[in-house]
C-alpha cells in the first residue's frame, strides 16, 4: 500500500512539472507580439522623421536686383571732366583707382576715363579689352561686342557675364550681367560699365544712364 502511495505522489509531481513547463512555454510565446509592437512603434518614428523635412523654398516671383521704376537720377560730372552722365540718386559713391563707382545693393555703375590716340572699335575691344577682362573677372563668359548709338553718338558695347565679389558679411556670390560702353572724342575715352544680377530687368534704367551721357 505504501508503494502505491509513492507512485501516486510521483505522478502528482510529474503533472505539476508538466504544468509549469507548459506555462513557461506559453509565457515565452507572448514575446513575438511584444517585439511586433516595438517594430510598429519604430515605423511610426521613421514616418514622423520623414514628414519633418522642410519643403523647398519657393522661387521668387521678382528677381533680385531690379531698379525701381520711380528711381530718380542726378547728373554726375567729374572734377575737370569733359562729360556728364546721370546716375541713380542716393547710391553710394566710391573711388576705385582711376574710376568712380556708384553702388546700391546688387547693382553697380562704374565710370572710368582714359587718354586714347584713336577711337575704340569692335575689333579693338574684342582683341584687347576682352582678354584683359577675362583675367580680371571671375568666371568671365559670353562676350559680345557691337556698335551702338546713343544720344552722344556712336559707342562700342561689350556685353558679358561674370561672378561678383563675395559679400563681406554673407559670403554670397551673385552671377552678374555686364554692359560696358566705350565713348570717345578727341583723344578722350570714357568707359561706362553697368552691372547687376543676370535675372534683373534693368533695361530701362541702363538706357536712361547711357542715353544721358554727353560731352561738354
Amino acid at each position: 500500500m505504501a508503494r502505491v502511495r509513492t507512485v501516486r505522489s510521483l505522478g502528482v509531481v510529474g503533472l505539476v512539472l508538466v504544468a509549469a513547463v507548459t506555462a513557461g512555454c506559453s509565457g515565452s510565446s507572448s514575446g513575438p507580439p511584444a517585439a511586433s509592437h516595438a517594430s510598429s512603434g519604430s515605423g511610426s518614428g521613421s514616418a514622423t522623421t520623414a514628414g519633418a523635412g522642410a519643403a523647398p523654398a519657393p522661387t521668387e516671383s521678382n528677381p533680385p536686383g531690379d531698379i525701381p521704376d520711380n528711381q530718380a537720377y542726378v547728373a554726375f560730372r567729374p572734377s575737370g571732366g569733359a562729360f556728364t552722365v546721370k546716375v541713380p540718386e542716393g547710391w553710394a559713391r566710391t573711388g576705385q583707382g582711376g574710376a568712380t563707382v556708384f553702388t546700391d545693393k546688387l547693382n553697380r555703375v562704374e565710370i572710368a576715363t582714359a587718354s586714347a590716340s584713336s577711337a575704340p572699335t569692335v575689333t579693338s575691344v574684342g582683341s584687347e579689352v576682352v582678354p584683359r577682362l577675362r583675367g580680371q573677372v571671375p568666371k568671365f563668359d559670353g562676350p559680345k561686342v557691337s556698335q551702338v548709338n546713343r544720344h552722344a553718338g556712336s559707342a562700342v558695347l561689350l556685353k558679358y557675364q561674370g561672378d561678383s565679389a563675395a559679400d563681406p558679411v554673407t559670403g554670397k556670390i551673385v552671377r552678374d550681367a555686364f554692359e560696358r560702353y566705350a565713348f570717345y572724342r578727341q583723344g578722350h575715352e570714357v568707359d561706362l560699365t553697368l552691372s547687376g544680377p543676370v535675372n534683373a530687368d534693368n533695361v530701362d534704367p541702363w538706357r536712361i544712364v547711357t542715353d544721358s551721357f554727353s560731352w561738354k
